[in-house]
């Protein structure tokens, strides 16, 4: 009897050790630009998964499947890292597409378990670009370098979204 009350005694004052020893959170980034043309003519960009021409990082676009569910690609950046990701949903009548990166260096993206969505919404001529990611810091354990931290993380992906989307910009409305 003296031993289980020790024992439960001696777990009840651990529990303080194991709440505070958990793992990285799930971080969020959104971004959005207005655009001035219709949504049709931005779709007709951004609405492509095999074509990131658009987006100033990446130098080049290979892939199969075009459209569908499960389509692939490769996105290659100035100096030849890469990054793979795969097509998850696309509704063209909605404009609108998920994806996820199935692989990466976490020195060229410091991030893991990466998805995204990119959706366009109009009025008349002007357009609504959304792209948010959901995503963990590239380091998945307790303490991780500051180059691999959710600030870390979030500053990337922002930096990012923010050049696609400025770029996007620029290219539709012809600037």
């Amino acid at each position: 009897m003296f031993t289980r009350l020790a024992l439960s005694i001696a777990l009840v004052a651990m529990l303080p050790a194991v709440a505070s020893a958990h793992g990285p959170s799930r971080q969020k980034v959104t971004q959005t630009i207005e655009i001035n043309a219709p949504a049709d003519k931005v779709w007709a960009v951004v609405g492509n998964f095999q074509d990131m021409s658009w987006h100033p990082a990446f130098k080049k676009t290979e892939g199969t499947g075009g459209n569908e569910p499960n389509a692939t690609r490769k996105l290659t950046l100035d100096g030849g890292a890469t990054i793979d990701e795969k097509l998850i949903k696309y509704n063209a009548e909605g404009k609108s597409l998920s994806y996820e990166i199935t692989a990466v260096d976490v020195k060229v993206v410091p991030v893991s378990n990466y998805s995204s969505t990119i959706s366009v919404t109009g009025e008349g001529d002007k357009s609504t670009v959304e792209w948010k990611g959901a995503f963990y810091r590239g380091y998945v354990n307790n303490d991780p370098p500051p180059e691999l931290n959710d600030e870390a993380a979030v500053k990337a992906i922002t930096g990012v979204y923010e050049a696609g989307l400025a770029a996007l910009k620029k290219k539709l409305e012809g600037g």
